[in-house]
């Protein structure tokens, strides 16, 4: 079982690159712990802001540093980042395409019984509607690595959502991996599961539970939430009479909303879209909110088969 979070991996990534470029630049908002970044504070402290509990000057003084040539990695918990500090996104990030990577940590319900006020379910749909913002919910450490290793090499804006806890191991250190490209992680005909972000290992494992009973399985990892790759959305979708989208998020505005938009517009298809409920949730550990709502390797395979059923 995989002990490695996925935000403990943005931090070894920035590591290793901060040793051979100064203009790296770590911004936190009193969360370097919760962020797994103490280490690179600690290493780097002349390129580690700390603004305490600011949001809106977190962002701002990035998209500032970033003006003046910087690399800046923007950490935040999710729930704050994408409410508090989302005029100063939407405009000093977005709008003035500064090199700033927003890093929403412990995203979706991370935080558990804290509740609503600490749970990001909305970030997904606001990111998404920012022009020029890029949307990525890497599913494990591995993919995780790689899509920092990829936001180092370029200079456009970009959120990042990642878990609080560690998820469990979809890829190998061997991964293939290419920016803004979906990966293909089944093929098959009867159903299409597409997920992202901590989803993504649930939906897999829920993929192979119906292989077992003798369907016929395709699986998408749309890491890309925006930009979306339509490409290889449409010719899974193509092939599958239904498609089921999985997603930590609100049923509003997130992957299962995008993904219809798409498949409607190009390859009609019937999309149902398990997510998190429009209301306010139980209490309890994320793995006990996931297995409540139906999140949960047995309640998407439960769903998905329901759905084919009801054709």
């Amino acid at each position: 079982m995989n002990k490695i979070t996925n935000r403990q991996v943005i931090c070894d990534t920035l590591l290793k690159a901060a040793k051979q470029d100064r203009d790296i630049v770590v911004v936190c908002s009193d969360s370097r712990g919760s962020a797994s970044l103490s280490a690179f504070a600690d290493k780097f402290p002349g390129q580690f802001v700390e603004m305490g509990i600011a949001e809106q000057n977190l962002v701002t003084v990035s998209a500032g540093l970033a003006s003046c040539g910087k690399k800046v990695f923007a950490a935040s918990p999710a729930c704050f980042l994408s409410t508090r500090s989302y005029e100063q996104a939407k405009v000093d990030v977005a709008y003035s395409k500064t090199n700033v990577t927003l890093i929403g940590i412990s995203g979706g319900v991370s935080y558990g019984a804290l509740g609503m006020t600490h749970h990001s379910c909305q970030d997904i749909a606001a990111f998404a509607a920012l022009p020029d913002m890029r949307v990525y919910l890497p599913s494990d450490r591995f993919q995780t690595e790689k899509l920092m290793e990829a936001l180092l090499q370029d200079e456009l804006p970009a959120y990042v959502r990642v878990s609080r806890s560690a998820t469990e191991d979809v890829y190998d250190e061997e991964m293939d991996f290419t920016l803004n490209k979906a990966n293909v992680l089944m093929e098959g005909e009867d159903i299409l599961l597409v997920a992202c972000g901590e989803m993504v290992p649930n939906a897999y494992e829920a993929g192979k539970l119906l292989q077992e009973k003798g369907y016929s399985v395709g699986m998408l990892d749309m890491y890309c939430v925006k930009p979306m790759d339509e490409e290889t959305l449409l010719a899974a979708a193509e092939k599958a009479g239904l498609v089921v989208t999985v997603e930590e998020h609100s049923p509003f505005g997130g992957l299962g909303s995008i993904t219809a938009q798409v498949i409607s517009a190009h390859c009609p298809r019937r999309v149902v879209n398990l997510a998190l409920p429009d209301g306010h949730m139980i209490g309890g550990t994320n793995r006990e909110i996931f297995a409540h709502y139906g999140l949960d390797a047995e309640g998407i395979a439960r769903a998905a088969l329901k759905a084919l059923e009801e054709g």
